[in-house]
């Protein structure tokens, strides 16, 4: 039996972002991939944050499978994969700067570079132009 105090969750932003990401390792492989130049397995293992391979595995494959990123066959080392973010990741960059944004606001622990931010507060769209001509392809 349905409760009819319940509300439907279908056309929430905040959920459906959610159900795209999955956690805090999706965004990590996300912002890999899109400000360190990471785009191998391995790479990710080894960046330091202690994902462990089943949680890794996992969260590309969910990724890929909700248009995120892209895996393809290395075409030098046919038994790896090469992972990229899709038009569809790119596009959470606004996103991803905004969280780096409040971060340097609110972490004193912050690890964001104050070259960068002050880049991301003068100019957002040319510090924007720098990263995607600096994303593989």
């Amino acid at each position: 039996m349905v409760d009819k105090n319940t509300k439907a969750w279908s056309g929430c932003p905040v959920r459906f972002g959610m159900s795209q990401f999955g956690d805090k390792w999706s965004f990590l492989i996300i912002r890999d991939l899109m400000f360190k130049g990471r785009k191998y397995y391995h790479e990710f293992i080894e960046a330091g944050e202690g994902i462990s391979t089943n949680v890794l595995a996992t969260r590309l494959a969910d990724l890929e499978s909700n248009g995120i990123i892209n895996k393809s066959r290395d075409p030098v080392k046919g038994s790896r994969f090469i992972y990229t973010l899709t038009q569809k990741g790119i596009e959470l960059m606004p996103m991803m700067l905004a969280m780096m944004d409040w971060a340097e606001k609110f972490d004193a622990e912050t690890e964001v570079p104050q070259e960068f931010i002050k880049k991301l507060r003068s100019d957002p769209n040319k510090l924007q132009q720098e990263i995607l001509k600096n994303l593989p392809k």
